[in-house]
């Protein structure tokens, strides 16, 4: 329904737009016989044009909203919009069974049931006489095996498949092996634009849990911590994307094999890009669950440029562990390259800055903290904060491991003259080559002695 409104919409709009651009040229053009008859013209066509265009599009997108929110956003399907919304926060089974209970089965009145075909082992149904039944396990035993794709599908009264949505009685979704049943008599009334959405959700909830469960496990009953850190690595960014006007360059060392800092570079679209870059406290397995489960939240999450929901959800996430003094600091940027911005949060990073051409040299310009510490303070109202940015602009972010390299004197880095001054050289540099500037001073600085924190850094160049 929301697809087929949504073209009836978009095409009604535009025949409109074009009706109304043919009547008002006609009126506004002057009589053939004008001399300024040609220039005239084009200026008429060109304005009259670019302002239908323009309103138009504002109309059509006006009444979208308004089919979306009657549709996806209205009636039975807000039921299954609600399910999916507690389904992105989803970390372990647990959170699954309580979205389950608080939606599908307390405001929907739909009866569940979650069979991990793997283990042919039921995980959970519905405490109804439908899902506990053994007829109706039968059935679904004897229709749904494990060879099903993944997906999702709709079955009728008789629990077979059924592509008529209309005499669907229910549907079930297909995920590694994990087949999940909602039994629902008016599954008819759902828009079946939502259904997609779920299964991608539900697809990421259990690829989720599995990378979670794995880590646990193999931090639990072996001692095979490389194998830990190579499923923590494969959270960061495998190759940094090439971005129009925007060099990237990175830089990560953990401490020991598993590390509590994280990165990542994600192109919002053709002109934005959103820059991350974090530090768990602590070190060791919980660390390392915190940063998958920070790099996993924020990857998921649709509208990436609103910066505050972003970094509420991940806050919300880690509360959600239960894991005792773990949070997190985190730099969020969003960098245009259109309109030469920086859009940020900085929930207690110490040291990002952006290195700035000038006649007298680089200028540094801190992007300062406007937020606390994330997953363990009330956040409070956090706030958006904007930088210009000017083409030959550094920006860089780098976690404590590099500001607080000690010296045998004790010295840290960050307060020394040579740290700034590799700073302002390296600022015109390419961003690898500036990376390889401050990583070769800290093993300068540190005397070739071990380290004692996580080494990670970005660095982008905008404008070229």
């Amino acid at each position: 329904m929301y697809k087929i409104r949504k073209k009836v919409v978009t095409i009604s709009i535009y025949i409109l737009a074009v009706a109304l651009y043919v009547v008002f040229a006609l009126l506004l053009l002057p009589e053939r016989d004008t001399t300024a008859f040609p220039i005239y013209s084009f200026l008429v066509i060109a304005v009259l044009f670019i302002a239908v265009i323009y309103l138009s599009t504002l109309v059509r997108n006006f009444f979208l909203d308004m089919v979306k929110k009657t549709t996806l956003e209205a009636g039975e399907t807000l039921i299954l919009r609600d399910f999916i919304e507690k389904l992105r926060f989803c970390y372990t089974l647990e959170d699954f069974y309580s979205a389950i209970g608080s939606s599908l089965e307390t405001k929907g009145d739909c009866s569940v049931l979650l069979i991990d075909r793997k283990k042919n082992y039921v995980l959970y149904n519905s405490p109804d006489r439908l899902t506990t039944a053994e007829s109706t396990r039968d059935k679904i035993n004897q229709y749904f095996n494990e060879d099903w794709d993944d997906g999702y599908f709709f079955f009728d009264k008789n629990y077979g498949v059924t592509s008529k949505i209309k005499k669907a009685r229910g549907f079930f979704l297909v995920s590694e092996k994990e087949q999940f049943f909602v039994f629902c008599n008016y599954t008819r009334l759902f828009d079946d634009s939502i259904y997609p959405q779920l299964f991608e959700e539900y697809k990421r909830f259990i690829t989720r849990t599995q990378t979670i469960s794995k880590l646990s496990e193999i931090a639990a009953t072996t001692k095979e911590w490389q194998q830990l850190a190579e499923t923590q690595q494969s959270f960061l960014p495998q190759k940094i994307p090439n971005i129009p006007k925007l060099k990237i360059a990175t830089y990560f060392r953990p401490l020991v094999n598993v590390s509590g800092d994280y990165f990542s570079v994600l192109p919002i679209d053709s002109n934005k890009t959103l820059l991350m870059l974090g530090d768990v406290s602590g070190k060791g397995l919980p660390a390392a669950l915190i940063m998958g489960l920070v790099m996993n939240t924020v990857k998921i999450i649709e509208d990436k440029e609103d910066l505050v929901g972003v970094i509420q959800a991940v806050d919300k996430a880690i509360k959600g562990m239960h894991l005792q003094d773990k949070y997190t600091v985190l730099f969020l940027g969003i960098v245009d390259t259109d309109k030469m911005k920086i859009t940020y949060i900085n929930a207690s990073m110490s040291d990002p800055i952006i290195l700035s051409p000038s006649p007298n040299g680089y200028r540094i310009k801190p992007l300062t903290s406007n937020a606390s510490l994330v997953g363990i303070l009330d956040m409070g109202d956090v706030t958006v904060q904007e930088k210009r940015l000017f083409r030959g602009d550094t920006i860089l972010m780098a976690t404590d491991g590099v500001s607080e390299v000690m010296d045998d004197s004790g010295v840290e880095l960050g307060d020394t003259d040579i740290y700034r001054k590799t700073l302002i050289a390296g600022a015109a540099k390419s961003p690898q080559e500036f990376v390889d500037d401050i990583v070769n001073l800290i093993w300068k600085y540190n005397g070739d002695k071990k380290l004692h924190d996580d080494v990670t850094m970005m660095i982008a160049k905008v404008g070229y």
